[in-house]
């Protein structure tokens, strides 16, 4: 092939060949990098509480993602409520039946791993102590024996084996609020990436899971809200934020669902197992991170319980620990303690507090 002749064959074959193959470059380039992605929105109510679900999902999976939301609230409620007294936890509870099923013994798992840590501040038994103390849709009672509920409540007293629970005192109950919403919130993000999502957030009631960044390329914004007692108005109260682009977060505190007994002094929600009574101390909340919502979920209320200085104590022992604190201070201010490995994912601007 003489020189005149090779030229114009480059001219005819490889010169488009190139072109073809830098336009599909290109393309790769755009469709996988910097094209826009369409980001649908779901809300709803889901676990009693709020469902917020932002992901950049096909079309048709999106119209499908409230229904497939729906059925794992049924799901969810059908195996670990304790409010609804058809639910396998009920039944267990009552002991109807010892048969657990694979979110059950998940979470008991978990809780096993969480209450090692804990040093007993962390223990799924602690129901009848809830009860006794009006939570969990229960009145009060005056004056709780709590010596006596103390006896069957510990996390030896029950077991699986071969399928089945078995408890050393048919008086022991389990109770799962404190990793059940944040399980399911993994649940919810597992159901959104299968149905193709590769960046979104997924929020129950505050507890969320999440993947990748938000419409604008940034990481995935979360208020922490300021913890005074009565804040009722979720959201409206933010007191720091969070970015985060992989992982569940969760936060716990004493200040929503309380109340003031008959000799003036506030009740809250969070049982400490040890004592039996309400773990009440300068610790008002807590923002926890980790790989997973359930596990997020659980070290909030693991750090509620043990109290102020055991709890910083631990975070300050374990500086690997995502944890956000807000403390009582003096005349009413806040105090702050924030993990080394949390400092990354704080924003530096605060709230605007009450």
């Amino acid at each position: 092939m003489n020189f005149r002749c090779e030229v114009m064959w480059k001219r005819a074959h490889l010169y488009p060949l190139l072109w073809s193959l830098a336009a599909a470059a290109v393309s790769l380039w755009w469709g996988g990098c910097d094209r826009p992605r369409s980001y649908a929105t779901v809300d709803g109510v889901m676990l009693g509480t709020t469902l917020h679900v932002v992901a950049d999902l096909p079309a048709e999976a999106s119209a499908s993602l409230y229904d497939a939301a729906m059925q794992l609230d049924r799901e969810a409620k059908a195996s670990m409520s304790i409010f609804d007294e058809g639910s396998l936890l009920s039944r267990i509870n009552r002991n109807e039946t010892d048969s657990v099923d694979r979110h059950i013994a998940y979470n008991l798992r978990l809780a096993d791993s969480i209450g090692a840590l804990s040093g007993g501040a962390y223990d799924v038994t602690v129901k009848p102590l809830v009860d006794a103390w009006g939570f969990a849709g229960h009145d009060a009672q005056r004056h709780p024996n709590v010596d006596s509920i103390l006896q069957f409540v510990g996390r030896e007293k029950v077991r699986i084996d071969g399928g089945r629970l078995v408890k050393s005192d048919p008086r022991v109950q389990l109770d799962f609020n404190s990793v059940a919403k944040g399980y399911t919130v993994d649940l919810l993000a597992q159901l959104v990436e299968r149905l193709g999502a590769e960046n979104y957030i997924v929020d129950i009631g505050g507890e969320v899971r999440c993947r990748g960044h938000n419409a604008q390329g940034a990481p995935w914004r979360i208020g922490v809200e300021t913890p005074f007692d009565g804040n009722d108005s979720y959201g409206a109260y933010i007191h720091r934020r969070v970015q985060l682009s992989s992982g569940g977060l969760a936060t716990s505190g004493n200040y929503r669902r309380y109340y003031i007994d008959a000799d003036g002094r506030k009740v809250a929600h969070t049982i400490d197992p040890r004592t039996g009574r309400s773990a009440l101390s300068r610790l008002l909340s807590v923002t926890a991170v980790a790989d997973d919502c359930a596990t997020a979920d659980a070290l909030g209320t693991m750090f509620l319980a043990m109290g102020a200085d055991a709890a910083l104590a631990f975070a300050k022992e374990h500086p690997e620990v995502r944890a956000y604190f807000i403390l009582a201070g003096a005349d009413g201010t806040y105090e702050e303690y924030v993990t080394p490995a949390m400092e990354q994912l704080m924003m530096k601007e605060h709230g605007g507090g009450r």
